[in-house]
């Protein structure tokens, strides 16, 4: 872990971000080690106890809908798949209003499609699985959950939030980056999700413990349909739209991992990769977006980079 440190703060030095935390999972350990560290004008500290809660964007979404589909396998039929796997042909994303956003997103026909990856698919599989189910997905969500691990509007007082851009000319800090999730203004399952890294990792081992996560997320990756980078509500490492890559490129997950390994991106800088051959996971939370969220090269470099040397611990 030392050597990652010095990796992570030599990495650290030339963002355009200021924050990044760490976190290696070893599941057959059932432990994590992690780290923070925080960026300032001359100079890289890291934090002796890791305490800042990161917007995790998208990584919500494997924290609600994939958790809700291994909560309730048995209740998920072939329309709720495809909205999980991003397989049923609604749009991408648009801008939702805050009074009429379920009916916007319910009234799309749900019918098998290429793969798009869509938060309109994450925001509808919420909806049907609240109206099939009878049960609120966030309750439901919550059981597994760790306790920093929590809505952006349920953060603890005076919780220490990177920034993560602006909004209205003001910098957005302690609340969700994403427009839709922030309009919304309620629990939803495609982002609005913080945690911290240890809150994050312990999450992770929950959802193993309670839910046999690895072990049928194997079983699943071995008879995944190939038409699709997205497994039980999971990315994976095949080169992907999603992960914003060229086909001669690594995955952002890092060289060095297997075959089956599983995750998931965060606008906002976030990633959580899991190979179930190593039985190691690694996460990493960042403040991507806090100044320049187009230009993600430096980011995805240090994903890249981190990730490597985790495979090779």
């Amino acid at each position: 872990m030392e050597a990652l440190k010095k990796t992570a703060f030599k990495l650290l030095v030339d963002q355009n971000f200021d924050s990044l935390a760490v976190g290696v999972i070893d599941f057959s350990k059932k432990s994590f080690e992690s780290f923070e560290m925080k960026k300032y004008p001359e100079f890289v500290e890291e934090s002796l106890t890791p305490h800042m809660y990161f917007d995790l964007a998208s990584v919500t979404k494997p924290l609600t809908l994939a958790l809700s589909y291994f909560l309730h396998q048995d209740k998920f039929d072939d329309e709720m798949k495809l909205l999980l796997n991003h397989q049923a042909g609604l749009p991408d994303w648009g801008l939702l209003s805050k009074k009429n956003w379920k009916d916007e997103v319910s009234c799309y026909p749900i019918k098998k499609s290429p793969t798009l990856y869509s938060d309109y698919s994450a925001l509808r599989l919420m909806l049907e699985f609240e109206s099939r189910t009878k049960k609120n997905m966030q309750k439901e969500c919550a059981k597994i959950w760790d306790a920093e691990c929590v809505f952006w509007k349920d953060l603890p007082e005076n919780a220490i939030c990177p920034p993560t851009g602006f909004r209205a000319g003001r910098p957005i800090i302690g609340a969700v980056h994403d427009p839709n999730a922030y309009n919304i203004g309620e629990f939803c399952s495609h982002a609005g999700l913080f945690a911290t890294v240890a809150g994050l990792c312990r999450t992770l081992l929950n959802f193993n413990q309670e839910l046999d996560l690895i072990k049928e997320m194997k079983k699943a990756m071995q008879q995944r349909d190939s038409a699709s980078t997205f497994v039980n509500g999971w990315d994976t490492t095949t080169i992907s739209d999603h992960q914003r890559i060229k086909k001669n490129e690594s995955s952002l997950a890092g060289k060095g991992c297997s075959d089956l390994t599983f995750g998931f991106l965060g606008f906002t800088g976030t990633s959580v990769w899991i190979d179930p051959e190593m039985n190691r996971g690694q996460v990493i939370l960042t403040n991507g977006t806090k100044n320049y969220w187009y230009s993600r090269t430096g980011l995805n470099a240090l994903r890249r980079k981190l990730g490597e040397e985790i495979w090779s611990l």
